[in-house]
């Protein structure tokens, strides 16, 4: 495994920078402190620097050469609102808040490649390390699409890459074409008529039609999506009322809808209106329905994706890169780059470090694999951009 060997000179002080952005984790939109840290090294490097973008996202800019091609980098920056449960020298310092998805670590892998890039600047044209505020399901990635990132930063391609627990250190998984399901939000506000529990013949119950509905909802994927597609409905909250003896006026049903295409999404919502009116009304009820994409799916472009898969084996070997990864039904917001730009999104193994999976509260990233994915960055911008 032939991780470049300047990066892996400093990666003691790559494993300082990512325990310092773990100590001091902050919330999508909110990451002002560790745009700031970020801002300082990248000009720290010789890198031009760019603040503000969609909020709290940072871009720094490299040039080599006189070629107008260029690519763009990127990584994440927010945490969750997760409490940490670790006993770690460098736990949260931060009440309520974690680092339990690796953005640390994908922040400083970056930043390492970053480090590297500007002491070498071994090619020919521009490299934009784009960091993204704001991904756990807040908008990030289309906040800054939004700024114009791609107008104010052009990228010929784009790339990033994702800590995979369970995957050992030095290795890599990726797949072509739709790699990580969209996701939706939905909200379904179901009114009735409110009465005494005594006397439910004088009320229409909201709380027994939200509980068919919830059922219903469940006939989407099974007889709406074709079996060979793949999709998941789940309903994962019913509020209403506040007293024993009191039938509401009103209950909420809330969940998330998860598929691999827009198509199959617009299908998923336009069933679930359809269901939630149509239960409702039987009841006697009304039911409106919020429906918010608030990722689209992660489709990963077949020329990218063999490239970062080259260029990984190339880096670790080929037996070291699966290719045909699985499916994941969770989401990830650097979609919304990979609709504007071809690109790819390469999982990079995070070991067994921490003992679980992401969103844990005693979850770690594997300061091992900073220098693997801080040496693919940089190997993406050096072959991508190759002089002559």
């Amino acid at each position: 495994m032939a991780i470049i060997g300047r990066i892996a000179v400093f990666h003691d002080e790559l494993t300082e920078w990512r325990r310092d952005i773990h100590a001091h984790p902050e919330l999508g939109f909110e990451e002002t402190r560790t745009s700031e840290l970020v801002a300082r090294k990248l000009a720290d490097f010789g890198c031009e620097v760019f603040r503000g973008i969609g909020k709290t996202g940072v871009v720094g800019r490299l040039r080599a050469g006189n070629s107008q091609r260029s690519i763009g980098l990127r990584a994440d920056m927010d945490a969750l609102p997760i409490e940490e449960a670790t006993d770690l020298a460098y736990r949260s310092q931060n009440a309520g808040h974690m680092h339990a998805c690796g953005h640390d670590g994908h922040t400083t892998m970056l930043l390492g490649a970053a480090r590297y890039l500007a002491e070498t600047r071994n090619f020919d044209g521009i490299v934009h390390l784009i960091f993204q505020p704001a991904e756990e399901g807040l908008g990030g990635g289309a906040a800054m699409v939004a700024d114009r990132l791609f107008d104010r930063f052009p990228c010929d391609a784009i790339f990033g890459m994702h800590n995979r627990p369970g995957l050992a250190v030095g290795k890599f998984q990726i797949r072509t074409g739709p790699a990580m399901a969209g996701g939706a939000y939905f909200d379904i506000a179901v009114t009735g008529r409110g009465a005494h529990g005594a006397r439910p013949e004088s009320g229409i119950d909201p709380v027994v039609a939200a509980s068919h509905i919830a059922i219903a909802l469940q006939t989407i994927v099974s007889r709406n999506v074709r079996p060979l597609d793949t999709a998941v409905v789940s309903v994962t909250q019913i509020h209403a009322g506040e007293a024993y003896n009191v039938i509401p006026e009103r209950a909420v049903i809330r969940g998330t809808a998860r598929c691999f295409t827009r198509e199959t999404m617009a299908m998923i919502e336009a069933n679930m209106r359809r269901i939630a009116a149509g239960v409702a009304g039987g009841f006697g009820a009304t039911a409106e329905v919020e429906f918010r994409i608030i990722f689209p799916p992660l489709v990963n472009d077949a020329e990218a994706a063999r490239f970062i898969a080259d260029v990984a084996a190339d880096l670790v070997g080929a037996d070291n890169v699966n290719r045909d990864g699985a499916l994941m039904m969770a989401s990830e917001d650097f979609s919304y780059m990979l609709e504007q730009r071809p690109g790819a999104y390469i999982a990079i193994g995070n070991g067994d470090a921490g003992g679980c999976e992401v969103h844990n509260p005693g979850y770690d990233f594997n300061d091992a694999a900073l220098p693997f994915g801080a040496s693919l960055f940089a190997r993406l911008a050096e072959r991508k951009l190759a002089p002559g």
